[in-house]
């Protein structure tokens, strides 16, 4: 209900259809009613619908000598009243109004979610001073500030770690799956997520200089460069005055007529032009809404039709965006490893690296009883954790943990590990009592149906691009994995920025796909956005053109083939439509057509472009 109420308020539409409703109406009397009246109902059309028509296209004759599609609908409205054809012009003022409705219906404002990024900025810092610490809010942070960041907390300014050691969730700027640990002299960036442990961190950019404010400014300066396409209509209205006038003018001239003039100039109005577009618009959206599809700008799926080009991020839209457990393996032959595993969960029971939780809730997803916890637990935040269990130290974490714990790890083990590093993946190796016992590898995981789905992306002759701020393995990997030739790894937000806006400066327009906050800028900037809304970020949904609400990426191909389907229906659409009103036009010469029955047979073209249109609500409907 409440999309209902956002969706009828946009640009006063409530008021619009209730006008609609009474003029509609009052039509249906004037045409239907079976004795005179005092006044021909046909007025209120006129007057709530053909006024508004007239008044705009005076406005933009004298302010900006602006030729668009009102200025004939206003020509024939006021020659209608002019020689009695009151339900004439009273039926045209209705049919270009419905237009406008349908336009502004499917038409919706461009929400760039700028207030949402501003939310996430860090309100205050916790400033080292004097040997304690005090709260000033994030604005008044100076370059050279001493901060102190706990766990769970949102890092206010870039900085350098100038002493303890945490994990970071960078997904907010780079959209990596996976959280970054972090110790003295590593960089980090505002609007990031501190996992657990606390650290200081001497302030470097502040206030607009730092990584959320510049993520602001990308934006808003995306959204800024991005044309609105202008209705045909109003693009060919020039010409069709021009055509309509001195049509009327000859007809006048030769027949000495001036109701054929009139005639010519009812029938000419572009109301099936004006219809053409919208009403193909509104039933591709409904179609997409049946495959998850939530359109918010309306001339997005025009766009989408000419798209050469399908770029992806990779953390949420082709994988699941959640570091699984895709190995195990034991380096003892006496070892399964399912007891590597066991122990493993058992020893990160307790951690709050977010690593250790997915490991823990992989193990027990497909394990029935918990692993057997150890004593002693301890965090050794950049390196991993430590316990006793049946009086041995057991360990797990990183390379560098097993060898400053005196854990000899041979060649032909560090050489397994590396085949999953290489593939982008993050080990963690276990040992027991000073002996290496075997390691965990994690990963995120793909989608089931991406390669799939790429695959008839590719079929449709649009190039698939990823786009990721993972490095250049775990990009490599998943590339292979889906058959995509162009891959861009370690990408920040203003690289992907970069790419869509050299792209389409060479004529390839190009479509994103994306679900993270760092690919709110090019889900703005690109010809069309499209983001994942079920996991996807208010801020991602906000930035984009349309939203897949159930991330089901299965469906993206039928939107790219809902799209090319629309512009044929659209196309379609003007062609009859012009090539009736020429029709018309050579009847209402030859006095054939009256003002009435011209009027009625030019709407039944509009009619015509309805029901056309209509087909593509059931458009590639699987029985």
């Amino acid at each position: 209900m409440e999309k209902l109420e956002a969706l009828l308020e946009w640009g006063g539409t409530k008021k619009d259809i209730t006008l609609l409703v009474i003029s509609g109406a009052a039509l249906l009397v004037s045409l239907l009613w079976p004795g005179p009246l005092p006044l021909d109902p046909a007025w209120i059309a006129i007057v709530l619908c053909g006024i508004p028509i007239i008044l705009e296209a005076v406005i933009g004759l004298v302010t900006a000598f602006d030729i668009k599609a009102d200025v004939l609908v206003s020509i024939a409205l006021v020659a209608s009243v002019i020689i009695g054809e009151i339900f004439a012009a009273g039926e045209v003022a209705f049919i270009m109004q419905l237009g406008a409705l349908l336009e502004d219906l499917t038409v919706a404002k461009a929400r760039a979610g700028i207030e949402k990024l501003v939310h996430l900025t860090p309100r205050t810092a916790r400033v080292m001073e004097n040997g304690g610490e005090r709260i000033i809010p994030a604005e008044e942070v100076k370059v050279g500030d001493l901060l102190r960041v706990l766990p769970g907390e949102t890092i206010p300014v870039d900085g350098v770690i100038r002493q303890g050691q945490t994990a970071i969730d960078q997904s907010v700027m780079t959209g990596e799956s996976l959280p970054v640990d972090k110790g003295l002299g590593d960089p980090v960036s505002s609007g990031t997520v501190n996992q657990f442990g606390s650290f200081d961190m001497e302030a470097s950019k502040v206030g607009e200089d730092s990584s959320i404010q510049r993520m602001i400014r990308l934006v808003q300066s995306a959204d800024a460069g991005k044309a609105k396409i202008v209705g045909l209509a109003d693009r060919w209205a020039t010409w069709i005055v021009v055509i309509a006038l001195s049509a009327a003018v000859l007809t006048w001239l030769f027949t000495g007529e001036i109701i054929r003039s009139v005639t010519i100039l009812v029938v000419f109005c572009p109301c099936a032009l004006v219809l053409a577009t919208p009403t193909a618009i509104m039933a591709a959206i409904g179609n997409g809404t049946k495959h998850g599809f939530l359109v918010r700008e309306g001339d997005a799926l025009e766009r989408l039709a000419g798209v050469s080009k399908v770029t992806f991020d990779k953390t949420g839209t082709l994988t699941f965006g959640t570091p699984q457990v895709v190995a195990v393996r034991s380096f003892r032959p006496d070892l399964s490893e399912e007891k590597v595993y066991a122990y493993g969960a058992g020893v990160e029971s307790r951690s709050e690296h977010p690593l250790g939780k997915a490991v823990v809730r992989c193990y027990r997803q497909s394990h029935p009883a918990d692993a057997p916890e150890g004593e002693d637990f301890q965090m050794l935040p950049g390196r991993g954790v430590r316990g006793v269990f049946q009086g041995k130290e057991l360990l797990a974490g990183s390379l560098d943990m097993m060898r400053e714990h005196g854990v000899p790890v041979l060649p032909r083990h560090q050489a397994q590990a590396e085949e999953f590093l290489k593939d982008g993946c993050t080990v963690i190796y276990l040992a027991l009592g000073g002996e290496l016992l075997g390691l965990i590898s994690l990963a995120d995981t793909l989608r089931p149906d991406a390669a799939e789905m790429i695959r008839q992306i590719k079929a449709t002759g649009v190039t698939p691009v990823l786009l990721t701020g993972d490095n250049r393995n775990a990009a490599r990997h998943i590339a292979e994995q889906l058959g995509m030739e162009e891959v861009r790894a370690e990408c920040l937000p203003e690289d992907k920025l970069t790419y869509i806006d050299q792209a389409q400066k060479n004529n390839q327009q190009v479509c994103m796909i994306g679900d993270g906050i760092n690919d709110a800028p090019a889900l703005k900037k690109a010809h069309v956005g499209v983001a994942m809304g079920g996991i996807g970020s208010d801020i991602a949904v906000d930035a984009a053109d349309i939203a897949l609400v159930n991330d089901e990426i299965r469906e993206l191909p039928h939107l790219l083939g809902l799209a090319k389907r629309m512009m044929r229906v659209i196309k379609g659409n003007l062609t009859f439509s012009m090539t009736l009103n020429f029709v018309a036009i050579v009847l209402a010469m030859t006095g054939i057509l009256n003002p009435v029955v011209g009027a009625l047979v030019h709407n039944a073209g509009s009619v015509f472009v309805i029901i056309n249109s209509a087909f593509l609500l059931t458009w590639g409907k699987k029985d």
